[in-house]
């Protein structure tokens, strides 16, 4: 039965694609068909030491195809949307699907979960900026940069701008499709003084051209935090309290998103794995996950299986109170899909009710980290362990840099230590404010 939907902006051509791959798999023999089509278009230009260094533009087009005969279920992919091509690609996905071990948990979502219709997201941005203008916007934020003595060199710069299409369709009737684009501006610099050389880069990241960083704020705040780190200094091992910079407190998220996930919760692969609704952050933690934040960088009007995406809860008060759900592992652990095939959308931390300074002066000493190296933290059990360089603050002032320790702890105890300051900004498709964690283990010399 066709389900009238509200069709945003999509290709007509990848429509009538879809159809066809739908109506020819079901005529040998599937019972049901998912088809998606991915579309797009990117144009970057690379920049070092005020030069062009290098321009390239890329298209493409993805196709996949998923077939079910009953409980069986096999995905196919293809760059080649030529008609005789996808003729070979159907008869390959439904020969294979009548091989394939049964699964009673494989199937299409419910129909009533499918995205039927939003408000606009304002998603995509027609702006296009020729390659003079990129240059431009690169070559104004490495001069900026440059102002600075102490910036010797660049280790490149670089504009990125991005158009993609997506179109998803399946046989219980849902189709459809919407417009992205993203603009990217990065440029990483060298400092150097008596000797003593570092590196370090500014970033943003959207969906319209226009809320970028300007490219003198990017050069200058490039700069900024290259500059801060010149001659680091080693301190000693012992116990501190932490501020994580805004662009580190972000991977807290990460590790809880993965922790939350409707595969690791069923596996069993989770230090949160017995934790729904319980305490896992002090009462004053809210964690959230929203898709329909306009002009959001994971914003998105439905998952990867067409269905509607549910704004999340994730954290309420300290409690665990939600998990990151798709079909499969919903009908595993006999949950319904939330809308999380594919990830997180517009992860973050609500703003905490201290601002930074305040955590800045809550101790004598505290060490506040801008870098960490590696990948030392363990989903299963919590356990965290990276490489770590930032700042020393002493009585409410940076002071000196630091590089070359390492910090440790446990997930679960480091969540209900959390201290949130009031900095958040939606920067990135995941946010967090500044956090500060008290009495954590750090290994230096």
């Amino acid at each position: 039965m066709a389900l009238n939907y509200k069709m945003l902006e999509y290709n007509v051509k990848l429509s009538d694609i879809i159809d066809h791959c739908i109506s020819n798999a079901k005529k040998k023999g599937a019972t049901d068909v998912e088809v998606g089509i991915v579309k797009s278009t990117a144009e970057t230009v690379s920049f070092r030491n005020k030069k062009l260094d290098e321009s390239d533009r890329a298209e493409n087009i993805g196709l996949s195809i998923t077939a079910y005969i009953n409980k069986k279920k096999t995905s196919v992919s293809s760059t080649n949307l030529k008609t005789e091509n996808l003729e070979k690609l159907i008869e390959r996905c439904v020969e294979a699907a009548k091989i394939t071990p049964e699964d009673e948990h494989n199937s299409l979502p419910d129909e009533k979960l499918f995205f039927k219709n939003s408000g606009e997201l304002d998603l995509f941005d027609r702006t296009h900026l020729e390659n003079n203008d990129k240059i431009d916007y690169l070559r104004e934020a490495e001069q900026i940069a440059f102002e600075n003595p102490e910036i010797v060199n660049t280790n490149g710069s670089s504009f990125s701008e991005k158009k993609t299409e997506v179109l998803l369709g399946n046989s219980k009737g849902f189709k459809n499709g919407y417009k992205t684009s993203n603009y990217i501006a990065y440029c990483e610099v060298v400092s150097k003084n008596n000797g003593s050389m570092e590196r370090d880069y500014e970033y943003t990241s959207k969906r319209h051209f226009e809320d970028l960083l300007k490219p003198s704020e990017l050069g200058s705040n490039a700069a900024k935090f290259a500059i801060r780190k010149l001659k680091p200094q080693k301190i000693k091992s012992g116990k501190f309290d932490i501020i994580f910079d805004k662009r580190i407190s972000k991977s807290f998220l990460n590790y809880f998103s993965s922790a939350i996930s409707g595969s690791s919760i069923y596996r069993g692969t989770s230090f949160l794995k017995d934790k729904l609704n319980k305490k896992i952050f002090s009462d004053s933690i809210n964690i959230v996950d929203r898709a329909d934040i306009k002009r959001g960088n994971g914003s998105k009007y439905f998952d990867n299986e067409g269905v509607k995406i549910q704004n999340l809860s994730l954290v309420k008060n300290g409690l665990l109170n939600d998990y990151l759900m798709d079909t499969y592992y919903g009908r595993k652990l006999n949950i319904y899909s939330n809308g999380r095939s594919g990830g997180t959308t517009n992860l973050y931390f609500e703003n905490g009710k201290q601002d930074l300074n305040h955590l800045m002066n809550s101790n004598k000493k505290i060490f506040y980290v801008t870098e960490t190296i590696g990948h030392g933290t363990n989903i299963v059990t919590g356990d965290y362990s990276l490489g770590a360089g930032g700042i020393m603050i002493e009585n409410g002032e940076f002071t000196y840099p630091i590089s070359e320790v390492t910090i440790a702890g446990n997930l679960n105890q480091m969540f209900l230590k959390m201290v949130l300051a009031n900095d958040l900004e939606f920067n990135y498709s995941t946010n967090s404010p500044s956090i500060l964690i008290e009495n954590m283990t750090v290994a230096g010399k």
